[in-house]
């Protein structure tokens, strides 16, 4: 179920959360919403058409992941199948000193992502049309993140050439996925699977965290 909360209200739930976010994140997150939802009548970037169902469904979704990537000012991130920019807009509005590249394959798609680094004045966003398997960045990543790309496996066999020494990839799920887990390469581990608290969105939403190397026990 997908509930319905305003953006102020969803920011002082992920403050009340211990969530730090810059005193700018309110106004471009709703100059970001507007944006996807005016480009969305046309272009169908999402299924949900309520503006305070994408607070939910996208903005607070995404920002809610923020407790379980690296803490630190500066961090390269590439979003896998960036669509309407989720998870790595809101992150990328989040965390200014972060480099995030938004990573799609669909032509309407980058447009939209393009226009709206271009809008919100987001230096720190670069946005790639491409296919993951084709992307060859200047430089590897320490976090590779999606929501909804595809499988853990397909993801990790086409996203981890793109990590750097030490990265992780995150991976955005529903209920949590141990059927998926158990299909994972050998090669690659899982090293937590969190539960997420999102306000407002009563379902379970999980992250997946891995990296390479050897099997090893699955945090709760």
């Amino acid at each position: 179920m997908i509930a319905a909360m305003d953006l102020d209200e969803g920011l002082a739930a992920l403050a009340a959360a211990g969530i730090a976010l810059p005193p700018a994140v309110r106004d471009l997150l709703d100059r970001y919403l507007a944006l996807l939802a005016k480009w969305n009548r046309t272009y169908n970037l999402t299924a949900i058409r309520d503006p305070e169902q994408m607070v939910t469904h996208h903005v607070l979704d995404a920002l809610a992941v923020l407790p379980h990537l690296p803490a630190t000012q500066r961090l390269r991130v590439l979003d896998v199948g960036s669509g309407g920019g989720v998870p790595g807009l809101p992150l990328a509005i989040a965390r200014p000193g972060w480099t995030v590249v938004l990573l799609d394959s669909n032509h309407k798609k980058g447009a939209f992502l393009q226009q709206a680094a271009i809008e919100l004045a987001l230096t720190n966003v670069e946005v790639v049309t491409a296919r993951v398997e084709h992307y060859a960045p200047a430089a590897p990543f320490d976090v590779v993140i999606s929501r909804a790309f595809s499988d853990l496996a397909a993801f990790a066999e086409v996203s981890a050439r793109h990590l750097a020494p030490g990265g992780r990839l995150f991976a955005m799920k529903g209920v949590h996925p141990g059927e998926e887990i158990a299909q994972l390469p050998e090669g690659m581990r899982v090293i937590a699977a969190p539960a997420l608290a999102v306000p407002g969105l009563d379902a379970q939403r999980h992250l997946v965290v891995m990296a390479p190397g050897s099997a090893g026990e699955v945090a709760a």
